[in-house]
């Protein structure tokens, strides 16, 4: 779900703090966001029924739930663990990307038809058209559009983002297709999908820029004065983002539902090798189990590393 008005008028630096070697390869992606869910079966029915995911897999505890054979969200069933305070540090929201406006007009249809309540907000941030949803245990969920980068407004290494007004209904009737009406948990599905981004609560934002620009190695694309940081690989406006608009001042989480693992895929093992050496001169310990790497960030958000391959 969108805070109040994060992106306007904002313009996205380019500039990266730590050196060139310091960085995360430019090919470096998104993977799966898994979650700790009370009610599995709502939970699969809601990413599948309604944001259109296909369930790729269900062993026990575990969904698995994407598009193709790419995994976006995971599923671990929990009923033991409570809520955490809407205060604490964690998962802001999951953000899927679609590929093109028909496929994002039939899984904001989908969701905003089977799942009316849930819909939170919509907004044009120039670079991208999204739709904000909080799932039924109050995970967010961004579903979105990006335009393509020829189309982003650059002036003096800075991408002009902004919260603009988006009509959902205009923007179903000018890009619903029958197709997409049609779209069911049987399929077929429209479009690919992926894990464009992810939005931390964190407890401050020195901290996060710390960790994920001067450790990890993302670069800084955007700063919302100390209440947000944007970061990205390869200049993409922003692969994971922290705020502190609910969470100010939240200390480390306790075990809780909601989110329990963000993937980052890198190109190669050699980047994953390089990255664990970095964290490790930094002294940020890594859980190591020989195909990934796991890192906590100060919040004990647990950060996965793996190689595509």
């Amino acid at each position: 779900m969108p805070a109040p008005s994060p992106w306007f008028n904002l313009l996205v630096s380019t500039t990266n703090l730590p050196g060139a070697s310091g960085l995360l390869a430019p090919d470096t992606g998104m993977g799966a966001v898994t979650l700790r869910v009370a009610d599995l079966d709502a939970m699969i029915r809601y990413y599948r029924d309604g944001v259109t995911l296909d369930l790729l897999s269900h062993d026990g505890p575990v969904a698995v739930l994407g598009r193709g054979t790419t995994p976006l969200v995971i599923l671990q069933h929990a009923p033991e663990l409570k809520h955490a305070s809407p205060r604490s540090a964690g998962l802001f929201h999951t953000a899927v990307l679609f590929d093109d406006q028909a496929a994002l007009a039939a899984a904001v249809y989908s969701v905003a038809t089977r799942y009316p309540g849930t819909f939170t907000g919509s907004a044009d941030h120039l670079v991208s058209q999204a739709f904000y949803f909080d799932d039924p245990e109050g995970n967010g969920v961004e579903l979105y559009w990006d335009r393509d980068r020829t189309e982003w407004s650059w002036t003096h290494g800075s991408v002009e983002m902004a919260t603009l007004f988006l009509d959902p209904n205009a923007f179903l009737q000018e890009h619903l297709t029958e197709q997409g009406m049609a779209t069911d948990a049987s399929g077929p599905r429209l479009g690919d999908a992926v894990v464009g981004h992810v939005h931390l609560s964190v407890g401050d934002i020195a901290s996060a820029r710390e960790f994920y620009v001067d450790r990890l190695g993302f670069e800084t694309t955007a700063t919302f004065g100390p209440q947000a940081l944007f970061v990205s690989a390869g200049g993409y406006h922003h692969h994971m983002a922290m705020n502190t608009w609910k969470s100010a001042g939240a200390g480390r989480r306790q075990l809780a539902l909601g989110l329990g693992r963000v993937e980052i895929v890198v190109p190669g093992a050699d980047d994953v090798g390089e990255l664990g050496e970095r964290m490790a001169h930094f002294g940020v310990a890594a859980r190591d189990d020989g195909r990934a790497l796991e890192f906590d960030d100060p919040w004990d958000n647990v950060v996965q590393v793996r190689s595509a391959g």
